[in-house]
């Protein structure tokens, strides 16, 4: 993001009025190769590809704050290596982890990995190193370190159904996992912070949030997730666009100030149940209206969704998760238009 740009995702944060109201995307592997016209694999493993295509968006579409902006990643392989898992690649299909935990007695064996020589994760930092001074040549800084959430790790390294199962039957082998996966994580994005010192926000996606109820986000989510973002940054950004009806609430009180939902609720409501102390980015709907929609049915639902929503201070323009594969430049392009006009 500018300079510029930063400031002003601050004050819509801080639930400051800005006109015109600031867009905002998460883009990475899903759909940023496909709209370059490359495949993943060559995406994931030549930087200057990966540093091309994301100069490319910001380029096309210089009014979009694109989030965390210029991610170094690998898919949902990212910090899953760190710990071990055999990671699958495909030519032009996203990456798989495989599990490494099949019993929760293999929990008992797990250290914390280092974040600076473990898996993929020095790859990834250091493809930003090095792609540091043209990001920057081009009026951007690096803004966000980046982790996925401990529970969607959690999950990769034992299985959804495993690990929910688990929290019913031995919940103190899931704690001992979570404080592993939470350790690892603290190492992780202070590295990121530590290693480029324009960083200045935290960006954590996790769906298996919305996996889970009430209770057991309390009791697995909540204390990690809390003591994640306990650090001095000043944008707290969140994605789950799993279903968060039953953990939205306590959001803020994790001291998450920005977060992109699914679509299981509405901007008005995510607002209103959060007492407007939390902005929202999002949220159309992403495959069937941003993706699959023609540009009058994107414009239409934009204009439907500030309709919608009385409390702009509180909304950043977005689709209600990342920015899903085949999304057209016309699309975009529309989605603009209608925020503007």
């Amino acid at each position: 993001m500018t300079d510029k740009q930063w400031t002003d995702l601050i004050a819509i944060v801080n639930g400051e009025k800005k006109q015109p109201l600031p867009i905002g995307f998460i883009i990475d592997c899903p759909w940023l190769p496909g709209w370059y016209g490359v495949n993943i694999l060559d995406y994931f493993t030549n930087d200057d590809i990966w540093l091309k295509a994301n100069l490319k968006a910001i380029e096309t579409f210089p009014d979009v704050m694109f989030l965390p902006g210029f991610w170094s990643e690998y898919g949902m392989c990212t910090e899953p290596s760190a710990f071990g898992a055999k990671c699958v690649f495909w030519k032009n299909e996203f990456p798989f982890a495989d599990k490494i935990i099949h019993s929760t007695e293999d929990i008992n064996n797990l250290k914390v990995p280092n974040p600076e020589t473990d898996g993929l994760l020095p790859f990834m930092l250091n493809r930003l190193v090095q792609a540091r001074p043209a990001i920057e040549k081009a009026g951007h800084k690096i803004r966000f370190s980046v982790s996925r959430g401990p529970l969607n790790i959690a999950s990769f390294l034992m299985g959804t159904t495993e690990l929910l199962t688990a929290m019913m039957m031995e919940p103190e082998m899931v704690h001992k996992l979570m404080r592993i996966i939470t350790d690892f994580l603290k190492a992780w994005h202070k590295l990121q912070f530590d290693t480029i010192p324009t960083i200045d926000g935290i960006m954590m996606l996790d769906d298996i949030v919305g996996f889970v109820g009430e209770d057991e986000f309390m009791e697995f989510g909540y204390p990690y997730i809390k003591e994640l973002y306990d650090v001095k940054v000043s944008v707290k950004l969140f994605h789950n666009d799993a279903d968060c009806t039953m953990s939205v609430k306590y959001y803020p009180e994790l001291g998450i100030n920005l977060y992109n939902p699914g679509t299981h609720m509405t901007a008005k409501e995510l607002i209103e149940i959060t007492n407007g102390k939390m902005t929202i980015l999002g949220n159309i709907p992403p495959r069937d209206v941003l993706a699959a929609g023609t540009p009058d049915d994107v414009g239409q639902a934009v204009k439907q969704l500030l309709a919608d929503t009385p409390d702009h201070t509180r909304l950043m323009p977005s689709c209600g998760g990342g920015m899903p594969p085949a999304v057209s430049t016309e699309n975009i392009k529309a989605f603009i238009d209608a925020v503007r006009k």
